[in-house]
């Protein structure tokens, strides 16, 4: 007992001030000033519907879909590419968009209405699109636009594809 009362009253000090727990692979003071930046980027980048479909009819951008592979499956945009954000490192992006410079057209849940198996919403401060484009951009890409708008998704040119389209 004696033995366990001496071990907390050196762990407890440490957990109560877990601002001082060392780890070299997590910033977030970095990540708190990186989404400040991006956060001005992302409003010139914000993209409509028409100006989506027409960057993304250029063969060389990338659509990039960042969504869990199971909700991918279901439905995504037509010829997106899928790497799940929590997926997202240096050699899996490099796999799927090699240049830096390539322009990626981003989407998520939460731009499209009427498809909540494929598309659930989710709350508005943690909507995918605010995470993958501050990733992308940490990363080192510089081209990279987001649909801004919300959309329904019977009412769109946008094309789909995957294996909710013969439940539709």
């Amino acid at each position: 007992m004696k033995q366990l009362l001496a071990f907390l009253c050196l762990v407890l000090p440490t957990i109560a001030g877990a601002a001082d727990i060392p780890n070299p692979l997590i910033d977030y003071n970095g990540f708190a000033s990186e989404v400040a930046v991006v956060g001005e980027l992302r409003e010139t980048r914000r993209v409509t519907e028409e100006e989506f479909l027409r960057m993304a009819a250029d063969p060389a951008t990338v659509i990039l879909d960042a969504r869990s592979t199971e909700k991918f499956a279901l439905l995504h945009i037509k010829g997106a590419r899928n790497l799940s954000l929590p997926d997202f490192t240096e050699d899996e992006l490099a796999r799927i968009i090699p240049a830096k410079s390539t322009r990626i057209l981003i989407y998520c849940n939460n731009n499209f209405l009427n498809e909540p198996t494929a598309f659930p919403t989710k709350i508005m401060t943690a909507s995918l699109n605010l995470h993958t484009f501050t990733v992308l951009t940490s990363y080192g890409y510089t081209n990279v636009y987001e649909l801004g708008p919300l959309i329904d998704i019977d009412n769109t040119r946008i094309e789909f594809e995957g294996t909710r389209l013969h439940d539709r």
